[in-house]
């Protein structure tokens, strides 16, 4: 049979075992991200060895990682973290040290020889991307401040993994002149490929996706070349795709069109990250797996309890709450799959055996699963245990507030009626947003310095952005009723909300599911109409001084009324 249909063979039996073993995980509310490594481990050659082509699970995980990186990146605006910068670089950098000296002592007591405890410290040390990302993003915390804290501390760990493998790729780790070579070479182009992607954002990006934004399907297909073009000039120089996902995904993130963005490109993401945690199940084999099991167990606790109390301190002492201190801890306990990747090219180098490799599989496999459970129930963990972390507390401990709207009024659409009663809004409210997805009305809305959020409203990240649920005030122009349903839907029972409906049934349907006031354009373009006409009858010198008065309001020369 020819290689082309095995691969397709064997890439159809993934999907299709994942996708049957996902279901049957979410029915019993499990996590997915289980599911779909049991279905590499199914499938592999740790039972049934049933997809044995090399080359296709190697491209299936370093697509899915891409995949995931880029919408990470996707999600990473400077604007939101820059207040909390500096703690992350401090708690990264202790995380770092203070984790890989745990991992180095474990292995140490355990009986490894100097190499092997080394590349196991190495390894070690990485939080799981995927799953952190994958579980925060699901359950909406990516933006908290626990969650921004992790995904800032897991960018540097990326940032350390590079580091990591151009020292294992070295030829030689016994002459220092080339460690610094391979060092200095590796840092100058992921600077190059950096200031390559931010000055795009800053300088093309803008101009490009203002012209095609309106055009949907070409969106999304700029959107996923960028991500190639970046994986392509990575590959290009020796750095790993995952950089060149990452900062493809950084550099679309600044756009005002980052949150559209997102939404469109979710459904692809989620597919890879199926394609990726399968993959790593595949890569195991049984033999190596368990050779060293009883020592992976060990590892793996006395690892998940000192990362927590690592993070926990480091998060603590940069005077964060003792709520996102716990939060961001526990959700950063697990090995990560790239102990895989490190193991992997250690293996291929000479430094360690194949069975310290099943070790560090055994152990992230392990520890992956479980964080799972453990970020997917952390608020519930928090709320049972927090009276024993009061002794932690003190009176001047506070979190960086990191902005949010809250209590605020929501524009959906910047139609004329729209136009006029913004101003009116943010007299009454310290905030004003208003969601357009037609650049035209964008270009305006930065002219009249109205803060707005690009993007279709029916898309889940859009309203997120926009943080819906905590408004005070709604007011949609849309005259899709399913549109302003999920807004009912998705409001406080006392925010008020206000719709325009293009007929009668529309608006009685949204009055009867909660809707405070439903205009008709037509209708209340009549009223206007008799009322001019009224005006004109009975006075038409003040007839005159009315319309001039509109005139000059149509052309900003007055405020209104």
């Amino acid at each position: 049979m020819p290689v082309e249909i095995v691969y397709l063979t064997d890439f159809a039996i993934v999907v299709v075992a994942a996708t049957f073993i996902g279901v049957l995980a979410q029915k019993f509310k499990q996590p997915t991200i289980v599911a779909y490594i049991l279905t590499g481990v199914i499938l592999g050659p740790v039972l049934f060895d049933v997809v044995t082509e090399e080359g296709l699970v190697e491209v299936m995980a370093e697509l899915g990682l891409g995949f995931l990186l880029f919408l990470l990146g996707l999600k990473f605006r400077f604007k939101d973290i820059k207040e909390i910068l500096r703690p992350i670089l401090n708690i990264s950098v202790g995380q770092t040290v203070l984790q890989t000296a745990l991992a180095f002592a474990i292995a140490w007591v355990l009986g490894f020889s100097l190499t092997e405890v080394i590349i196991i410290a190495l390894a070690t040390v990485f939080g799981a991307t995927p799953v952190i990302v994958k579980i925060l993003s699901d359950k909406d915390e990516i933006t908290t401040l626990p969650g921004k804290i992790d995904v800032g501390v897991l960018i540097v760990q990326d940032i350390y993994l590079v580091v990591v493998l151009a020292l294992l790729g070295a030829e030689n780790l016994s002459n220092p002149g080339e460690i610094a070579l391979s060092l200095g070479q590796i840092f100058l182009l992921m600077s190059a490929v950096g200031v390559a992607a931010i000055a795009s954002s800053r300088y093309l990006l803008p101009k490009l996706f203002k012209r095609i934004a309106d055009q949907k399907d070409i969106f999304f297909t700029l959107a996923l070349s960028w991500a190639f073009l970046f994986i392509y000039v990575s590959e290009f120089f020796d750095l790993s795709i995952e950089v060149g996902a990452f900062l493809a995904g950084l550099s679309l993130a600044q756009l005002p069109y980052s949150d559209e963005l997102q939404d469109r490109m979710k459904p692809l993401t989620d597919f890879f990250i199926l394609v990726f945690f399968s993959s790593i199940g595949l890569q195991i084999a049984s033999d190596e797996l368990f050779y060293y099991w009883s020592e992976a167990v060990i590892a793996s606790i006395v690892l998940v309890v000192g990362n927590f109390w690592i993070m926990f301190y480091l998060i603590w002492r940069e005077n964060f709450s003792i709520e996102t201190s716990f939060l961001g801890s526990i959700n950063m306990i697990q090995v990560s799959e790239f102990s895989l990747v490190v193991g992997a090219l250690a293996l291929t180098q000479g430094f360690i055996e194949a069975e310290i490799l099943g070790y560090l599989s055994l152990m992230a496999l392990m520890t992956m699963s479980a964080s799972t459970y453990v970020i997917n129930y952390n608020r519930e963990i928090y709320e049972k245990v927090e009276h024993l972390f009061s002794v932690f507390d003190s009176p001047g401990r506070k979190d960086t507030e990191i902005r949010e709207y809250k209590n605020h009024a929501v524009v959906v659409g910047y139609d004329e009626l729209a136009e006029a009663i913004v101003p009116l809004l943010k007299r009454h409210y310290n905030e004003v947003v208003v969601v357009d997805r037609k650049t035209d009305n964008i270009d305006l809305l930065e002219k009249q310095d109205h803060e707005y959020v690009y993007g279709d409203f029916k898309h889940t990240e859009v309203r997120k952005a926009v943080n819906l649920k905590y408004a005070d005030f709604v007011f949609s122009s849309s005259e899709q009723i399913d549109v302003n349903k999920q807004i009912l839907a998705e409001v406080k029972p006392e925010t008020i909300c206000v719709f325009e409906a293009s007929n009668s049934g529309d608006a009685e349907k949204l009055r009867e599911i909660g809707a405070d006031k439903v205009v008709l354009p037509k209708e209340l373009s009549g009223e206007m109409m008799g009322e001019y006409l009224e005006i004109y009858l009975k006075n038409p010198s003040h007839f005159k001084e009315i319309i001039q008065h509109d005139l000059d309001r149509i052309r900003g020369e007055t405020d209104g009324y």
